[in-house]
């Protein structure tokens, strides 16, 4: 397997100007998750993504240009389904992005992989997903070229060995592919470690309303124990990241896993915390992505208008808070992560993106939600998850003039707007403004004022 430390070619990391070795700190980070896992000599660690988007290929990347050297002591691969072709006009940009950085035009030629590449550009060859992967390009993120990967189509082969699992597929994929994993492991002795990136939900409606998580869906579909499943989020941009701007992420779950695993993962310009509330961090995750669509479609639509951007903040976050409080004993703790990754993601993610092409007519919901060049656009799904949860009459809460109860989800307007665009297409995109310049609609501040004065907690919603 090909290594790639680019960046750490004299073993130094150059940090506010000071310079740091730091062959020997990484080398005693995998001795010390090798020993976790009981690792002998010329037994290596075996680390593998599953699921190819932007986030999943850019964190195995990571990972090969730190570890990638260590060969006898670290495994790293990434498995994605075979078959998917890359069309004439992806394949003309990709050339176009080989030709503009002379690192990966040599990198190609020593490889002897540049030829295909010219073929697809010309339309004599047909390229796949998997196949550019190997070259270090995410079908998802082609601007940004990575590291070479060791891919793996078959999914038997990627996993039935595998230590640790990274879980790159989107919330709505998680279940099929686990399910299908869970029967490669049968025969396993000890329980791998799963570290989730996906920040999608699921809603189960009986017997009691509730969120379902990537990890407890893991959970359930594999019967791995919880405390072997951990979850990685935080307010980052894939193709940023690899391009070593500075991000910080926390992982969360059991404490056995997570100290060490934060050690492991992180890097000069990648912060990693660590936090042992798993399933609400997840959710926070999800959330976001709901109203960050939003958030694309009102800049589309008011000519990027600072002023309906900001109004359509007050209320989104408000309708954020109140939801937290619906599902965290402690929400102000939420409160700074949950903002970061709502900033970030409406700045410059896919799901803003979406929000924003759909309002100005490039794309339709006939589309669906996995988006050429984009990948899943999970805040779709997580609309849809969250309405139907705090529709449910069982999770009723005082309504503001204080004289009846009400579902939860008749104190979100956006949320509401949002899945009558998305969902059951009764609005147009331009419903988004309406909601937001209707006069019936309660302060923002009315809406926290509840949540922070009632008892409004409802803990069967997470189960942890």
């Amino acid at each position: 397997m090909e290594g790639n430390n680019e960046g750490f070619a004299d073993g130094n990391v150059h940090i506010n100007g000071s310079i740091r070795s730091v062959n020997g700190s990484l080398e005693e980070k995998i001795d010390e998750i090798r020993g976790l896992f009981g690792k002998t000599n010329g037994d290596p660690l075996r680390i593998v993504g599953v699921g190819a988007g932007a986030w999943g290929s850019v964190f195995t990347a990571m990972l090969q240009d730190a570890y990638g050297i260590y060969r006898d002591k670290v495994q790293i691969r990434i498995w994605r389904r075979a078959g998917r072709s890359v069309d004439r006009a992806t394949a003309e940009h990709l050339f176009e992005v080989i030709n503009s950085r002379e690192d990966v035009l040599r990198r190609l030629i020593r490889r002897c992989a540049y030829l295909k590449y010219v073929e697809g550009r010309l339309g004599d060859r047909i390229l796949y997903a998997d196949e550019i992967l190997k070259d270090g390009f995410c079908l998802n993120m082609i601007d940004t070229p990575l590291c070479p990967l060791k891919v793996v189509t078959n999914l038997q082969e990627a996993v039935w060995d595998a230590d640790i699992v990274i879980n790159g597929l989107p919330s709505t994929e998680t279940w099929e592919v686990f399910e299908e994993i869970s029967r490669y492991w049968k025969e396993r002795i000890t329980a791998p470690v799963i570290i989730s990136l996906a920040k999608g939900i699921e809603a189960e409606l009986e017997p009691e309303p509730r969120i379902v998580t990537p990890t407890q869906m893991i959970n359930r579909a594999t019967g791995i124990p919880m405390e072997n499943i951990l979850y990685l989020g935080g307010p980052n941009i894939a193709s940023e990241i690899y391009n070593r701007e500075y991000a910080n992420a926390r992982i969360c779950g059991a404490e056995k896993w997570r100290k060490p695993l934060a050690r492991f993962l992180r890097q000069p310009h990648f912060t990693v915390w660590d936090n042992g509330d798993l399933v609400t961090h997840e959710v926070m995750g999800g959330l976001k992505n709901v109203y960050a669509i939003g958030a694309g479609m009102v800049a589309a639509l008011t000519n990027e208008s600072a002023t309906s951007k900001s109004v359509y903040f007050a209320h989104c976050t408000s309708e954020m808070i109140f939801i937290t409080h619906l599902l965290a004993e402690e929400p102000e703790k939420l409160a700074g992560p949950l903002l970061a990754d709502t900033y970030v993601t409406l700045l410059k993610g896919r799901n803003a993106w979406y929000g924003h092409k759909l309002a100005k007519g490039e794309i339709n919901l006939d589309m669906g939600d996995s988006i050429k060049g984009k990948g899943m656009i999970q805040g779709v799904s997580a609309v849809k998850a969250f309405y139907e949860l705090l529709s449910q009459s069982r999770l009723n809460v005082p309504h503001p003039n204080g004289n009846k109860h009400i579902a939860p989800v008749e104190l979100c307007p956006i949320l509401q707007t949002l899945y009558k665009i998305l969902i059951v297409r009764e609005l147009s995109s331009e419903g988004i403004l309406q909601a937001l310049r209707d006069e019936t609609m309660n302060d923002p501040r009315e809406r926290i004022e509840i949540a922070q004065r009632y008892a409004i907690y409802r803990p069967s919603l997470l189960i942890k």
